[in-house]
């Protein structure tokens, strides 16, 4: 599939806003890297995010507990954006990197190196995927401070969507999370995004109690129940979010592929004809440019 027509008229954050408004819950598949993200938009998604599980994962070979660093992660996401110019892509921002100036300055660079939204987290640093154990979140004070800072980042020329995300439903229970979303709603979020329900209810409960643009997280084997879009939709929420699904397809293929090698048989069967590859990756997007240079 092409990837869906540019609207040279409209920034990212624009673009974002107005598939926000859409009365349907986008399913939004996550890059770890700039060739997932082509492939997201190759496919004909409307929307993408930049997962930081996944980027931790191949860019440094380490988990999601805090290990990579504001500028890695900022790097990454140049290659991400630059490889999807069409495609709106919200960047996790973790937990801004520091104090509610350093969250400024994230929400800034997130919005320099194209992204249409920014996700900034509640988190104890160092911080942790929001499904695996150990995560702590700080204080409901300073939680409120960065998406102050984020907002006002934003407010002071940031081109860019402030997606406020909670993880207290893990120590604190669901009662203060829906405390966090709805401060982080009234100091000013675009997207709130409260992590790791344990059920059904628990969904439905969020945003019936937190009436905003709301984001679900959608895990294979996660701690939250696996729902479709459609579902999700009629529960309130406006994008579904896959942070694993192309990391894990590209692992498991990799280690399939890895067995074959080692028991000294190619993995055929495995992957993409040579000339899917070369479409997928861009040589005919570069040979149709390079001619329109040639010497007649």
């Amino acid at each position: 599939m092409s990837a869906p027509a540019s609207h040279p008229s409209m920034s990212p954050a624009q673009q974002l806003r107005a598939l926000l408004d859409e009365p349907t819950c986008h399913i939004m598949p996550c890059a770890f890297d700039a060739l997932s993200a082509r492939m997201i938009a190759q496919a004909g998604f409307d929307v993408g995010f930049m997962t930081g599980f996944g980027v931790s994962a191949s860019r440094i070979g380490q988990p999601d507990v805090g290990l990579i660093s504001y500028g890695e992660m900022l790097d990454s996401g140049r290659n991400i954006c630059a490889a999807a110019p069409t495609l709106p892509l919200i960047g996790d921002g973790d937990t801004g990197y520091g104090n509610a100036v350093n969250v400024k300055r994230t929400v800034k660079g997130y919005a320099q190196a194209g992204f249409a939204g920014v996700m900034i987290e509640d988190q104890l640093a160092p911080k942790r995927c929001g499904h695996t154990k150990g995560k702590q979140v700080v204080e409901r004070a300073e939680a409120i401070d960065r998406i102050k800072a984020a907002v006002d980042a934003r407010e002071e020329g940031a081109d860019i969507l402030i997606m406020a995300r909670t993880d207290a439903r893990h120590d604190h229970g669901l009662d203060e999370a829906l405390e966090r979303a709805q401060a982080f709603k009234q100091a000013g979020a675009d997207i709130l995004f409260v992590e790791a329900p344990r059920t059904i209810e628990e969904l439905k409960t969020i945003a019936a109690a937190v009436p905003h643009k709301h984001m679900a997280n959608m895990i294979e084997g996660g701690q939250t129940p696996l729902v479709d879009a459609e579902r999700l939709h009629a529960m309130g929420f406006h994008l579904a979010a896959y942070p694993l699904s192309l990391l894990s397809a590209a692992a498991n293929a990799m280690m399939k592929a890895l067995t074959s090698l080692k028991e000294g048989v190619p993995p055929t069967d495995l992957v993409l004809d040579f000339e899917d590859l070369k479409r997928c990756v861009g040589f005919d997007d570069y040979y149709a440019e390079d001619e329109r240079y040639q010497s007649r």
